[in-house]
């Protein structure tokens, strides 16, 4: 990567940005659930993508400068990715989510996204270039579309070069999430037919994209699962529209889209895991209303909630983790009596 391309102050809204050739992807947050997506459509456009690296404590450290205390874990280690990718790109990708329906919203901080980073990069007089446009995913397919559209138009692409670009980026992020979805459903299907003295515990994690799969904050959790010999499955690798649907039958009136997927998860696939284990990021707002319904109404199967902090050690995570596992397996082996 280059090193000395200079910080610019981020231009006006709605000014073009047409001289930008390389864009940078902060591997946080919605990336875990939309990066395929967007890589596909820069690219479609022309442009080279970076990603920023897998995180770890240098880019905690260097987000947690950057944020207030207030701040949730996800969204520090999101300014730690930024300020690892802005003096390599020309701009940044910086989203900010519109609510396309009462039941479909996002936490508010993705509402926030580019004032928070451009806002906070201002105040350590360490300026960089975001590129953001209001994004209405996960609502009608024209609403979607128009937004890309408006998101290539700042690039200084035509409304033809938009639209094929989110056409070709909308396939490929169906193509990546139907290939995780059935890659899932091959591996529960695997499991079933094997003896039940052979079958490994299969342990469900729910919890957001964003930390389920970020190595510095749920790699902790999935990494002490598999080493004490769980089989793990991914409750936001499961059919998002299927477990939306789902939802309905454990709330009609929770707000939060992501929130409900996983709740819908974890009902579809209750009956076919040993234990499922919630994971939330301190202190995120959703899953503190989220996790405590479910522990309270979900019933039937071993619950694990965990609260990622990025201040505490590993070793009181693995530690419960591993009594968890040894909980379950014992009971398999009719250690504990089941009403």
């Amino acid at each position: 990567m280059p090193s000395d391309r200079k910080r610019t102050a981020r231009p006006p809204r709605g000014e073009h940005l047409a001289d930008v050739r390389v864009i940078g992807l902060p591997r946080a947050l919605m990336y875990y659930r939309l990066g395929t997506k967007w890589r596909a459509f820069f690219e479609a456009l022309g442009r080279e993508v970076q990603v920023s690296r897998p995180t770890d404590r240098s880019i905690f450290e260097r987000g947690e400068a950057l944020s207030v205390d207030e701040c949730c874990l996800a969204s520090k280690l999101y300014l730690g990715h930024v300020d690892e990718l802005a003096s390599h790109v020309d701009a940044v990708f910086c989203p900010s989510f519109a609510k396309p329906g009462a039941f479909r919203a996002y936490c508010t901080k993705f509402q926030a996204l580019p004032d928070l980073v451009t806002n906070a990069f201002a105040l350590a007089e360490r300026p960089v270039t975001v590129l953001s446009e209001l994004l209405w995913e996960g609502g009608a397919e024209k609403e979607e579309r128009e937004s890309y559209v408006r998101l290539a138009a700042t690039l200084g692409a035509s409304r033809k070069e938009g639209v094929a670009a989110w056409k070709r980026a909308r396939r490929a992020q169906e193509d990546h999430d139907g290939q995780l979805a059935r890659a899932q459903a091959d591996l529960t299907r695997s499991a079933s037919r094997l003896p039940e003295e052979a079958r490994p515990l299969s342990i469900l994690v729910a919890a957001h994209p964003y930390v389920a799969h970020d190595p510095y904050v749920g790699g902790i959790v999935t990494d002490a699962l598999r080493a004490n010999g769980a089989t793990v499955l991914f409750a936001d690798e499961f059919d998002h529209e299927r477990a939306y649907r789902r939802s309905q039958d454990f709330s009609p009136s929770l707000p939060w889209v992501v929130n409900r997927e996983l709740v819908g998860a974890i009902l579809s696939l209750h009956d076919e895991v040993d234990g499922v284990v919630l994971i939330s990021a301190f202190p995120c707002g959703p899953d503190s209303m989220t996790d405590d319904a479910i522990s309270r109404c979900v019933h039937g199967r071993p619950l694990l909630t965990l609260t990622v902090d990025a201040q505490s050690g590993t070793a009181g995570v693995e530690t419960r983790v591993e009594s968890f596992v040894d909980i379950l397996s014992y009971q398999r082996k009719g250690g504990y009596l089941n009403g």
